[in-house]
């Protein structure tokens, strides 16, 4: 297959953790074959109280910081992904905007903050993380590891620092600090300088540039670090969408699925247009600063335009890998819901195969379809997210910014959503429970 007519098809779901590279493709390319996530896997989607969470009481919801928005969420872990504790604290980072902004507005004024926790479910704000000298102009998700006393931290640039009209250029970029943790809480200092690590390539990964002709929507944002425990190599999975314009793209049976659904799939021109991926690089340097690019883990050509936030969890020798969409970011012609979905996998770098039959491992319940989002799967299996929007009575996340602004601020959730448990074997994964919100357990 071409480099444009590769799709997501598989998965992975378990324990983990990533983290990588940057540098012009070699030899070692040649491992990876992208799997593709397919129109016939989607259409397999069926909603059950297996892959379907309760929905939440917004009643009980706690503001863990009532003067911000909260909502992208990720822990400090150790190198090999187990979550980290300091001095007797966890430590979680979270996209914030001040709580007086429109919701919808969030992303263009975000910055990172973190909460320190004793037992892993009360969370207290601790500041912003970073100093005057992050790069963007405002930063994105991305992922945090400590190494021997000194946190490693991944994050999404965004735009550029003073630009007078909003861009979305995204940069993968990674600084590091020491980390002072006492009885009063956690610092972060002596912040060296932030460097671009990872910029998309446009063969493997989609510049803005490409993206501009005719395309929907551009992704390159997302780090997460992972150690292979099978290699001991690091690497840093993200966000992306498949290289080229869509001149230069076409729809292919492997996006579509088997031979037999491909003759009754009936599949629209504009589905080429849809491009999603889950993006891999190779550490070359010990401070992670230089990376080797590779081909994608997974494609979801002719399918999905968003794989977010990806991250890998390592069980019983599999690789699990995960990623979350929205249901208006698929194709024409497929269908599923706001949800984690997942894929499994014996290598790191090929053959994925969607978990469930279909990917799906966590959906919103369908009368509350938008209710929390940006889930993470933590290695003991306990899946995090945040409250999104809920009691929409009918109104769909495309027609939410016609409302008024008291409504979208009413309906908003802007914290820790509930954790649930989920299971996970071999193919198969299946919720247990919900928790409390913000538990790490």
């Amino acid at each position: 297959m071409n480099k444009f007519s590769k799709t997501v098809a598989t998965s992975v779901l378990g324990f983990a953790i990533l983290f990588s590279s940057f540098a012009p493709a070699t030899g070692f390319a040649a491992d990876v074959e992208p799997s593709n996530w397919t129109r016939e896997d989607v259409s397999k989607i069926v909603q059950n109280k297996d892959n379907t969470a309760p929905e939440i009481n917004t009643e009980d919801l706690e503001q863990i910081a009532p003067d911000y928005h909260i909502w992208d969420t990720w822990p400090l872990r150790n190198k090999d992904g187990s979550i980290a504790t300091l001095n007797g604290y966890k430590v979680i980072f979270s996209l914030t905007a001040p709580s007086d902004v429109l919701p919808g507005k969030r992303h263009d004024i975000a910055e990172i903050r973190y909460f320190v926790s004793k037992n892993g479910k009360d969370w207290k704000l601790g500041g912003t993380v970073f100093n005057e000298e992050q790069l963007g102009s405002r930063q994105w998700a991305g992922s945090a590891m400590i190494e021997d006393g000194e946190i490693n931290f991944f994050y999404t640039a965004t735009g550029r620092k003073g630009e007078e009209q909003l861009t979305y250029e995204q940069r993968l970029v990674k600084a590091s600090a020491d980390v002072d943790a006492s009885s009063k809480g956690i610092e972060f200092n002596n912040w060296s300088d932030h460097e671009v690590i990872l910029e998309p390539d446009g063969e493997y990964y989609q510049t803005m540039e490409q993206s501009k002709q005719g395309d929907i929507a551009y992704a390159f944002r997302d780090p997460w670090f992972f150690e292979d425990p099978k290699s001991g190599e690091e690497y840093i999975l993200f966000e992306g969408n498949s290289g080229g314009t869509p001149a230069e793209r076409s729809v292919e049976q492997e996006h579509i699925g088997s031979e037999d659904f491909a003759t009754v799939d009936d599949v629209p021109e504009e589905s080429k247009l849809f491009n999603g991926n889950i993006g891999i690089a190779k550490a070359e340097n010990d401070e992670y600063t230089e990376f080797e690019i590779m081909p994608p883990l997974m494609e979801a050509n002719s399918l999905n335009q968003e794989l977010e936030r990806p991250h890998i969890v390592t069980k019983g020798n599999k690789y699990y890998l995960f990623t979350d969409t929205h249901k208006n970011k698929f194709a024409p012609g497929t269908d599923g819901p706001d949800g984690l979905y997942g894929f499994v996998s014996d290598s790191l770098t090929s053959n994925y195969e969607p978990l469930n039959d279909s990917g799906l491992v966590v959906a919103n319940p369908e009368n509350e379809p938008y209710q929390t989002y940006s889930w993470m799967v933590m290695p003991n299996g306990t899946v995090i997210s945040f409250a999104n929007f809920y009691d929409l009575n009918g109104v769909t996340i495309d027609e939410l910014g016609q409302q008024s602004e008291q409504f979208q601020f009413n309906h908003f959730g802007g914290t820790l959503a509930p954790s649930l448990k989920l299971s996970i074997h071999k193919d198969e994964t299946k919720i247990l429970k919900e928790m409390d919100a913000g538990v790490f357990k």
